[in-house]
């Protein structure tokens, strides 16, 4: 579809040419029987001259190639009109670039709510040093929880106030869907706790946008199609709880660092696996972590979180998160690889996978 649309965009400039052509005689076609004077070829060529950025911000993937799709279908249009009889096809062109643009508008919209979310809680970081992680920082965690830090090379680094993690995978909403591409981008912070989560998908060659919103202010799920059709929103209790077993996840898979925070209650241990609980305001959840040999965290196990059923409503299932392809990113370890596993009564169902493009630890500012 898009390189379609890209092609669609070319070639309608290209026809553009053609009036400025017969203005000045350079080409003598008979497709174009109306006569065209010199003054309009120039605006034919200025139409043409004003899809060209539109063409290049489109083919670097520039979210704003929308804005100046405007007044190049409005100049076309008008000489569309003006010479309706040899040119009126180049209106359903137009129309394309029309809704294209308007998708593109609404695919912008929605991304700067996740961007303005972030941004606001940037600014609200508090400007604090960066205390490093100490060996005295761990002596109240469980024996393969401070294995974990150092086998993830945690201790010395600076203590995590947020992070921001990118991911590429595949995602599917029930084992009879087929898996959707996605790419995706998030940040967490510490304090207050709250993580804001934009996907990007293709579903059938349209685009499926999604936002995850968790703060004290809110908590919701907005997953839309064009990002204008809402295909599923959730919120409510259940989405917060849900959210808040997301949320240590995060902290526990990619932001080891975080597990010195006292919001954590470790209740269970033994030589491979502890049981912890995690409180955010008025939530509790509970997860297993599970260890390898060599320290490495290898899953998260909570029965606490929630999934929407095929009728709408929530119910809570035993979530899982394999994790594996440990490789070193931002001077710390973290998984490569990772799944999202629901099990239900007829068995386990993955839904997701992920593979880690970056992760950035104490960040100052916005970055795509």
């Amino acid at each position: 579809m898009y390189t379609g649309f890209l092609i669609l965009l070319s070639v309608h400039a290209l026809i553009h040419l053609l009036g400025f052509a017969k203005a000045f005689a350079l080409l003598k076609s008979s497709d174009l029987k109306l006569a065209v004077s010199k003054k309009s070829g120039w605006l034919w060529f200025s139409a043409f001259c004003f899809f060209i950025p539109v063409i290049v911000l489109f083919a670097f993937h520039i979210s704003y190639w929308w804005v100046s799709a405007l007044p190049a279908v409005f100049i076309s249009q008008w000489l569309i009109i003006v010479y309706w009889k040899d040119a009126r096809f180049g209106t359903l062109a137009n129309i394309i670039i029309v809704i294209a643009a308007l998708i593109g508008y609404a695919n912008q919209h929605f991304y700067d709510k996740f961007k303005s979310q972030v941004t606001k809680n940037l600014q609200q970081q508090e400007a604090t040093q960066n205390n490093l992680l100490t060996e005295s920082d761990l002596l109240n965690l469980p024996e393969p929880v401070k294995r974990y830090l150092h086998y993830t090379g945690s201790l010395g680094k600076p203590k995590v106030r947020n992070f921001s993690v990118a991911f590429v995978g595949e995602i599917r909403k029930d084992s009879a869907s087929a898996w959707m591409p996605f790419t995706s981008v998030q940040y967490n912070f510490m304090e207050p706790a709250s993580r804001f989560f934009f996907l990007k998908a293709s579903m059938f060659r349209l685009p499926v946008n999604g936002f995850h919103s968790y703060s004290d202010e809110n908590v919701f799920m907005d997953i839309r199609l064009l990002s204008l059709l809402k295909v599923q929103y959730l919120e409510g209790r259940e989405m917060r709880i849900a959210e808040t077993v997301t949320f240590f996840n995060d902290m526990c898979c990619m932001a080891p660092a975080t597990l010195i925070d006292n919001r954590i209650t470790w209740m269970e241990s033994d030589s491979n696996k502890v049981k912890a609980e995690f409180t955010n305001s008025d939530v509790k959840v509970q997860a297993w972590l599970y260890f390898n040999k060599e320290g490495a965290l290898i899953n998260f196990v909570s029965e606490d979180r929630f999934a929407a059923g095929a009728d709408g409503l929530m119910k809570k299932l035993r979530w899982s998160t394999p994790v594996g392809d440990y490789k070193m990113v931002d001077d710390h370890m973290v998984p490569g690889e990772a799944q999202t596993i629901y099990r239900y009564p007829e068995g386990d169902f993955t839904y997701g996978r992920f593979r880690t493009v970056h992760v950035f630890y104490n960040v100052t500012a916005f970055e795509l």
